[in-house]
């Protein structure tokens, strides 16, 4: 069977869009058909026509097929958005970027891959018995509980560390204010040193002994402050990638047993009753259609 080299979970949603434009576009074919019949039953009531009623009534024609096709062709595009709405919503909430490239779209062997995966899907015998009993699925299990709070974690760590990038740039801003006011203490004391030796300095050695104390007492604090600021923003970063790996890890747990669940429900005796149920009743409805031909053919 073709494959789109999608994994089991995916290439089913992909089967089931397939189905629904399948569906949609095989109605619409029915309504172009319904045209030309109507055209038939309204229009061609003569056994001859002058070339002015010919155009007529191609040019009505034309109108009407022109109509439904644009219809189809417009809903077909907001329905391709809504679809990938879908996908791009739960991306957004894992906090996942999609990329899409749209020359793929025309590009005429993936095309072909595609058009083969459906006549696949869609042609092999059985497909609808085999579809009928895969509606019987086990519904998925609940994302919440565990999921949603690490979810809310990664929330609450993200807003912290804004905020604690936040803080570091104020410390930043504080460190820059402050180390231009040393310089301007620094060259005020060597404005003093200069001066001792040609006048009486115009502060006392006391002053200036408090200021440098200042000066250093600034400094360390600075220096603690930044310390604690970049331990506390690589702690956050830690714990937030040990929260993401934790919430990947839970949610393949959760799709595998998913998966266990469905493979013991197949071996349930309620699953083994209704597959055979299903084939009986295929049998049955084999045996009727045969039965009237037959009964077609000796009419």
């Amino acid at each position: 069977m073709a494959e789109l080299g999608l994994n089991e979970h995916h290439q089913s949603a992909v089967i089931s869009y397939m189905r629904f434009a399948r569906s949609k576009r095989a109605l619409r074919l029915k309504t172009v058909d319904s045209c030309f019949q109507d055209l038939k039953d309204s229009r061609l009531t003569e056994d001859t026509f002058t070339v002015d009623e010919v155009t007529d009534i191609l040019d009505g024609l034309k109108v009407v097929v022109h109509s439904e096709v644009e219809s189809e062709l417009i809903n077909t595009t907001y329905t391709n958005v809504l679809f990938l709405r879908q996908l791009f919503c739960q991306a957004e909430k894992w906090y996942l970027k999609l990329q899409t490239d749209i020359s793929d779209l025309e590009n005429r062997e993936l095309l072909e891959q595609v058009a083969e995966f459906e006549k696949a899907e869609f042609t092999t015998a059985g497909k609808k018995a085999s579809t009928e009993i895969s509606k019987l699925k086990l519904a998925p299990l609940n994302e919440g509980g565990v999921s949603e709070l690490l979810s809310k974690e990664i929330t609450r760590l993200q807003e912290e560390n804004d905020k604690l990038k936040a803080r570091v740039k104020t410390i930043e801003t504080q460190a820059t204010n402050a180390l231009d006011e040393k310089f301007k203490l620094e060259r005020v004391l060597k404005d003093l040193e200069k001066a001792q030796g040609d006048q009486e300095p115009k502060f006392k050695m006391q002053e200036v002994s408090d200021l440098e104390t200042s000066l250093a007492k600034l400094r360390a604090d600075f220096e603690k402050s930044l310390n604690m600021s970049s331990e506390n923003q690589k702690s956050l970063e830690d714990n937030l990638i040990s929260t993401k790996h934790d919430l990947l890890k839970i949610q393949e747990d959760l799709l595998l047993a998913e998966k266990e669940l469905e493979k013991k429900f197949q071996e349930t005796a309620a699953y083994r009753n209704m597959k055979e149920l299903l084939t009986k009743k295929n049998e049955q409805v084999k045996e009727l259609r045969k039965r009237l031909s037959q009964y077609e053919a000796g009419d």
